[in-house]
């Protein structure tokens, strides 16, 4: 998804506005950190920061969904 904003005033500071729709594709709201790095020196990039639990959360999940569907998983990658 690609959409082009223009940065807003806020104070002393410019701000880029996020629509709630790619707020919530993302799983981010007004409590989320977020990670800010320019990795060429040309572009930003933002990263939701996922806390310890909600890895564990989603390794855990992820291993009951591949055990659980392990022959049909295998079956869809050949």
């Amino acid at each position: 998804m690609t959409v082009t904003k223009k940065l807003t005033k806020h104070g002393n500071s410019y701000a880029l506005i996020i629509e709630k729709p790619i707020l919530e594709l993302l799983g981010i709201d007004s409590d989320t950190l977020l990670q800010v790095s320019t990795p060429d020196g040309s572009s930003i990039v933002i990263t939701p920061v996922k806390s310890q639990a909600q890895k564990r959360k989603f390794k855990n999940s992820l291993s009951k969904i591949n055990k659980r569907y392990k022959k049909t998983l295998k079956n869809l990658a050949e």
